[in-house]
């Protein structure tokens, strides 16, 4: 695997927030609302990795447990 990529796939989300924040502030009331997507898109993207991140560790804990408790009965 490539990791030289997944470098460039990190800084998406939050350049995406970025740009939300930015298309809010500065554009007119009309075109406000094309950007507010594209926030809640990177939030979205940002929340999933965390939540994701926080499921395998748990699962992998658990795993270690098992095996530790297995092993000492």
């Amino acid at each position: 695997m490539n990791f030289n990529k997944n470098y460039y796939y990190t800084l998406i989300p939050p350049l995406m927030i970025v740009i939300s924040i930015i298309g809010l502030t500065l554009r007119k009331d009309k075109n406000k609302i094309f950007y507010s997507p594209v926030g809640i898109t990177g939030i979205y993207l940002i929340l999933e990795k965390e939540l994701n991140r926080r499921c395998k560790r748990k699962d992998i804990l658990e795993k270690i447990k098992s095996f530790k408790k297995s092993k000492y009965n």
